[in-house]
């Protein structure tokens, strides 16, 4: 399998995601740099990964600016085509701005940056990137944000449940989904969505910084062995 992470400028855990990707996992692994045209030099793909960081500075907006970098136009033409996209933290807030999820990332409740340890409760596991893990299996994965608190205008949010596009959302260590749980004031304590045809999707905690023993925790990793099925 072969997966694509593209590197704004700004990016910080590009290097993470291709480790994990390529060392942890053993997938075939290249970056792709945001000014690229095509994805065609870089073969057949199986998936795209946006990872975290702080594309353009997080100016006007984060993800706003990264959206209209020349690779998202390959992006949306992969994503739309069935290709599977995954964004994490920063490459979230990019997907959403990009109209490929629904919902948008704004300050935390708190305005402040967030780094910590969180809880999640998964909510489905009948997605590509779900499947290895019980459904309302409680995983421990840090975050790193100022810009996370999931929102979506109420009239949409019946929709997200009615079609199993909720993925995880933030809840204390015995699952229970308490106010001081929700760290940073997300709507329903959504920690991350996919689309309706669940190819794409969107999380604001980091799995690859949880996925090896030598950093104490391997909750993420359960979400990158999922994706041995897709081969």
């Amino acid at each position: 399998m072969k997966f694509g992470v593209v590197v704004f400028p700004g990016s910080n855990c590009d290097d993470d995601m291709v480790h994990v990707l390529g060392n942890v996992m053993g997938f075939d692994v290249v970056k792709i740099w945001h000014k690229e045209t095509s994805l065609a030099p870089y073969g057949p793909l199986d998936g795209i990964v946006l990872p975290g960081g702080f594309s353009y500075g997080d100016y006007l907006r984060s993800g706003a600016i990264a959206r209209f970098s020349d690779i998202m136009q390959e992006v949306v033409k992969f994503a739309n085509g069935g290709g599977f996209v995954w964004g994490i933290c920063n490459g979230f807030q990019i997907l959403c701005e990009a109209g490929l999820l629904p919902g948008v990332l704004l300050s935390n409740e708190h305005k402040k940056f967030i780094c910590k340890n969180v809880y999640l409760e998964t909510v489905n596991r009948e997605t590509m990137l779900t499947r290895g893990i019980e459904e309302g299996q409680i995983l421990k994965i840090p975050i790193a944000h100022a810009d996370g608190r999931y929102y979506i205008p109420e009239h949409e949010v019946n929709a997200l449940w009615d079609n199993g596009q909720v993925l995880f959302r933030y809840c204390d260590e015995n699952g229970k989904l308490t106010e001081e749980a929700n760290v940073n004031g997300s709507l329903f304590h959504i920690a991350g969505v996919c689309n309706k045809e669940k190819n794409v999707f969107g999380m604001m905690p980091h799995p690859e910084r949880a996925a090896e023993d030598i950093l104490g925790n391997t909750d993420g990793k359960l979400l990158f062995e999922s994706l041995l099925e897709m081969a």
